[in-house]
């Protein structure tokens, strides 16, 4: 299968034109799947909890999903991105994974970065794996990748690839941590981040780029720039993560010891 990533500058609050500008980008290539970034069509430096919510949506009514899964339809292709979500008097940091016969899962972010904490409520849902038919599909976003419990969470549940939407901002950390989930999981992993700044507030935010695909070895198979607005795409076999074998006496899974793990769970 193809899978893409897509690094993009959102212009703050222009969600129909940021959205549209992404459905063009997809347009180019031809991918099974495409991860976009971290709420890829609102943009992140909000001010308030009320500003968040003028933007939140619905899922799966909202006019964001709804449009991705138009693009997916047209696509012939599945589509996994962050938005932020209303459900009742909370909104939470999301990302969809849609196809053609729309949403097919969601997630909400657990891991919620610096003042994201003021602005969302933390996730209430177990991190999702979907069976897209091609692949296994788990979600995470941006700083989930800290917590290696995550992408192990995702692996463990059956993953094959892992779609990461983000919006990352600290050094190029999370494209070495996720070099790690991948090679610590076998599993593929796909980071889409977004490039330039935001300065909404009195902190500039200046976001990395470095989108990357990792492979079930740990090796890059994509690596976009710090700077540009690029989609791009890597041909990969996910049977490829199947195989959690390091050597023939050593497999990543069956060589666990949880009964020595216990203190993840206590604490």
């Amino acid at each position: 299968m193809r899978i893409g990533i897509v690094q993009m500058r959102p212009r703050f609050g222009a969600v129909q034109e940021n959205t549209e500008h992404v459905v063009a980008m997809l347009a180019q290539g031809r991918s099974d799947l495409w991860v976009l970034p971290e709420l890829f069509a609102t943009g992140y430096q909000f001010k308030s909890k009320e500003e968040v919510r003028s933007f939140a949506e619905p899922v799966p009514a909202g006019p964001t999903t709804t449009r991705l899964i138009d693009a997916a339809r047209n696509l012939d292709a599945f589509i996994c991105a962050g938005l932020p979500e209303l459900a009742g008097d909370k909104v939470y940091n999301s990302a969809v994974l849609v196809g053609p016969d729309g949403v097919i899962a969601r997630y909400r972010k657990v891991h919620l970065f610096s003042h994201e904490k003021e602005l969302f409520s933390p996730g209430d849902l177990p991190f999702p794996v979907a069976d897209i038919g091609l692949a296994k599909v788990g979600m995470m976003i941006c700083f989930d990748h800290f917590f290696p419990e995550a992408a192990r969470t995702l692996a463990l549940s059956g993953a094959q690839v892992i779609a990461h939407p983000a919006n990352l901002v600290m050094p190029v950390y999370a494209q070495l941590t996720m070099r790690v989930r991948a090679l610590e999981n076998g599993v593929f992993t796909a980071t889409a981040n977004r490039v330039g700044e935001e300065a909404r507030t009195e902190t500039t935010l200046r976001f990395t780029g470095n989108s990357q695909i990792i492979s079930p070895g740990g090796n890059i198979l994509v690596s976009l720039s710090p700077t540009e607005e690029r989609a791009a795409v890597a041909e990969i076999d996910p049977s490829m993560a199947s195989n959690k074998a390091l050597n023939p006496l050593n497999d990543r899974f069956t060589d666990r010891r949880p009964e020595f793990y216990q203190l993840l769970e206590s604490s």
